[in-house]
């Protein structure tokens, strides 16, 4: 059995464990991002959740402060199809592992099967044949792939040194005509994971990369098994003794579970026994799909 989902809650006393750093610019966390954090807590590490406007839900436990501590803003890049604010969070989390030592960054939803451990600093993953997620992302703060993330990050209307000579030639040709492409204007992830996979691999540090089966092990078109009761079996079948991270696919799983009865996930299925293992109410932090918030906003 990949783990045991009915330990009780509660943080475990253990020493020299990695520091968890989170973003969440604002707004109340949802039940999905209480049990990702929790997760951690709960597994021994201590959590940081950045912020920039008023957050609510935090659970008991992780240290609160602002993201100025970090980076100061006074924009937030968004991605111009989605107005996703991943960009954002990518070039903060290069910033804070810049500034930071003994420091693994992980997203709001990164659910954490075990204690993360690394003896280099180095801990990140594949996520597909194709690319390493930065989801989770451990450097140490003289990687010379973190450094280049981080310079990369200050040219907004830069070109991908990893895009084919086409693109690239077509992107150069627009930024000659005067109209360059805007970073929010690229396709997804050209910030996140396509540029840790370039840069790791550019550097030669993607030799710490851990297979799918540890950060990444329930593939992104087996996400909503996870709410489902029917489905845990087909998820968990992807998890092994090496797991040590669920990705939960925050955006798209909270609003699955936002089109849901209440918004709650199946009675037995995983992320319903993943609740109740950390003692999380769904219902006191509810999800909320889009349109729910755009009534609430106007």
């Amino acid at each position: 059995m990949w783990t045991d989902l009915r330990g009780t809650k509660g943080g475990s006393d253990v020493s020299g464990l990695y520091h968890i750093a989170m973003l969440w610019v604002e707004g109340p966390l949802s039940y999905v991002e209480q049990l990702c954090v929790q997760s951690f807590l709960d597994a021994g590490h201590e959590v940081t959740l950045y912020h920039y406007g008023p957050v609510s839900n935090v659970p008991d436990g992780a240290k609160v402060v602002h993201g100025d501590a970090i980076l100061k803003r006074d924009n937030f890049i968004q991605h111009g199809r989605t107005g996703s604010l991943a960009l954002f969070s990518d070039v903060f989390r290069y910033h804070l592992l810049t500034k930071s030592t003994r420091t693994i960054w992980a997203d709001t939803d990164a659910y954490c099967l075990k204690p993360f451990e690394t003896e280099t600093g180095h801990y990140f993953g594949w996520e597909s044949e194709h690319h390493i997620n930065g989801g989770v992302l451990g450097l140490p703060p003289d990687s010379p792939a973190l450094a280049g993330l981080l310079a990369m990050t200050e040219d907004e209307y830069g070109i991908p040194f990893w895009y084919s000579e086409g693109a690239k030639a077509k992107l150069q040709a627009q930024a000659d005509a005067g109209t360059p492409v805007h970073v929010s204007d690229l396709p997804w992830g050209v910030w996140g994971p396509h540029a840790v996979t370039a840069w790791v691999q550019r550097t030669g540090e993607d030799k710490y990369a851990f297979a799918r089966e540890v950060l990444y092990p329930v593939p992104f078109e087996l996400r909503r098994k996870m709410v489902k009761a029917g489905g845990r079996k087909a998820a968990e079948r992807h998890l092994t003794e090496r797991s040590t991270s669920i990705h939960l696919y925050g955006r798209r799983i909270r609003e699955f579970l936002a089109s849901r009865p209440n918004g709650l996930p199946d009675e037995g299925g995983l992320i319903d026994a993943l609740l109740k293992k950390h003692g999380i109410d769904p219902l006191g932090a509810p999800v909320f799909s889009k349109k729910d918030k755009a009534d609430a906003a106007g």
